[in-house]
Order: structure tokens, then C-alpha cells, then sequence
């Protein structure tokens, strides 16, 4: 029995989680986003409101103690404000704006759950927007890829012609940051590198 793999169950509806997970070899063995308020609390930074939703989000899902449970908060940050996901295009335009032709934090944290434990990471990646013409910015709008991410941009997609460079974690901005997860993984005895 003690070479049974734990179940790992990743807590994200992310799509670009998965497939971040299915390019070091990992796919979980169930998929349940848990249902936190993402609320941030009364002047909280960006850093420690981040890994406060990854240790939360990790605390929600539903699993057996033996299940190993992954989860990550990415929160894009100018400054000390907070930008979450845009509620609208023009919420989505505001964010575009303001980080247009700087530098803002992008941070991913995630937080790993077997047993009572928690591991933690989290990762923080410097990002410029290119100052964006009003053509670059309605043109990205049209596109909808604004919806449901943080900041009101993927990287990974038509965003990426707005972003002429980064220092830090490529995957961290995209959502995961593979280096660190991978560790985490292996912490907690999750098989990764191994022949199945």
C-alpha cells in the first residue's frame, strides 16, 4: 500500500494551471476551485494578500487527509494597489492604463496542503507594459482575453505584444510558477521525474 501515488487535487479552474501542470508531466487527479471571498482586507499589500488567498484557497478544498491539494493566488500589483480581475472592459481599460508604459509586480503564491501541512512559495516577476496607443488598447479589449485575469491581461496571449519585458518567472506570471511548484510537489512526496 505505501507505493500507492497520493491523489493530488488541484484547487484552480485556471485552464493555463492545468496546462502549466501538463508540461512538467502533472495532471491531477481532480479539479475542485474552491469558493473563498477574495475581498482584499482594509490596506493589505499585494504580497501578503496574495499568499493569504493561496493558504486560504488551500484550506477550502474538500480532500482526504492522504490527498495532496495544490493551489495559487496571482495578483498584480502597481504600487500598493491591488489590481484584481476587471468586472468590465472599461474597469479592464482602467488597469491597462494606469500600468501603461511602467513597471508593475506580478505575484504568484502557492500553497501546498497533505495531511494538516502547508507549504508555501511565493514569486514575485517585474513586468513593463509598453506605453499602449489607444489602437493597442481597444484593439486588446476586442480581443475579451481581459476577462477573469488579474490585472486585465494574460501574458500568454495577445497581451504578450504589449509586454517588451520581465524580470523573474515567465509561468509565475502566467499563473504557475513551475520551478517552485515543482519543489513543493516534491516536498510533500508527490512522484515528479518518475516513469509511471
Amino acid at each position: 500500500m505505501a507505493d500507492t501515488v497520493p491523489k493530488l487535487i488541484l484547487g484552480s479552474g485556471s485552464p493555463r494551471r492545468r496546462d502549466l501542470l501538463a508540461t512538467i508531466g502533472v495532471v491531477a487527479d481532480a479539479v475542485r476551485p474552491p469558493e473563498i471571498d477574495e475581498t482584499p482586507m482594509k490596506s493589505e499589500l499585494p504580497r501578503p494578500y496574495c499568499t493569504r488567498m493561496a493558504r486560504e484557497k488551500v484550506e477550502a478544498v474538500n480532500a482526504d487527509p492522504d490527498d495532496i491539494v495544490l493551489c495559487a493566488d496571482t495578483t498584480v500589483a502597481l504600487g500598493r494597489r491591488i489590481m484584481g480581475k476587471p468586472g468590465n472592459a472599461g474597469e479592464a481599460a482602467e488597469f491597462l492604463m494606469a500600468m501603461s508604459g511602467r513597471r508593475h509586480k506580478v505575484i504568484t503564491a502557492v500553497a501546498v496542503k497533505s495531511g494538516t501541512k502547508v507549504w508555501e512559495r511565493d514569486v514575485v516577476t517585474t513586468v513593463k507594459m509598453k506605453r499602449l496607443s489607444n489602437e493597442e488598447l481597444n484593439g486588446y479589449l476586442a480581443t475579451g482575453d481581459w476577462r477573469g485575469k488579474a490585472g486585465g491581461y494574460g501574458i500568454q496571449g495577445p497581451a504578450g505584444a504589449l509586454i517588451p519585458w520581465i524580470k523573474g518567472s515567465f509561468t509565475a506570471v502566467v499563473g504557475l510558477p513551475l520551478a517552485e511548484t515543482a519543489g513543493l510537489l516534491q516536498a510533500v512526496g508527490y512522484p515528479l521525474w518518475q516513469a509511471s
